[in-house]
């Protein structure tokens, strides 16, 4: 397939010493539950500004400390589709949170106790891999229609280098 389009997001977990910043985002603005910061890149903007921006705009924070940490992807070979998702940790930020936040409730949450909060099954796969040492790759092949996963490929670039966690073809 020749016409592809890509659609490019970030997502920014923010940290605090043992606590991160989540939003409970209402079911009205899609991907409801408990999610970290994110969103569309805005073109030519490099996408860690965008993350650095979203956080802004969905927290009131200013990020000043960042580390790439991984690539979520969904690929819909029917529709001829790859949805990119750029994740970013944040440890240092100045500001004050926002009182009426645009996409939901803000939350600092024990890193510990954030699986038990409700949300997307592809959020909680992500979550433990934002304090994993190194970065990760995921990438899920979809079939809307059948609504069927096709594939998937799962790694993770450790300080000692790849490791291959697991591949579905």
């Amino acid at each position: 397939m020749t016409d592809v389009n890509h659609k490019i997001y970030t997502m920014c977990m923010v940290q605090e010493g043992s606590k991160v910043l989540l939003m409970n985002r209402p079911d009205k603005l899609g991907f409801p539950g408990y999610i970290a910061p994110g969103g569309k890149v805005d073109f030519p903007e490099s996408i860690v500004n965008g993350a650095i921006r979203e956080v802004k705009e969905e927290t009131g924070l200013i990020v000043t400390d960042i580390t790439y940490k991984g690539l979520q992807e969904f690929c819909d070979p029917r529709q001829g589709l790859r949805y990119m998702v750029f994740n970013y940790l944040a440890t240092e930020f100045e500001g004050e949170l926002l009182k009426n936040p645009p996409e939901g409730e803000l939350l600092w949450v024990e890193i510990k106790d954030a699986l038990n909060l409700p949300m997307q099954d592809w959020f909680k796969r992500r979550f433990p891999l934002f304090f994993q040492p190194g970065t990760f790759e995921l990438s899920y092949v979809w079939d809307e229609k059948s609504k069927k996963k096709l594939g998937e490929t799962i790694k993770n670039y450790g300080e000692s280098g790849f490791k291959e966690v697991d591949s579905i073809r």
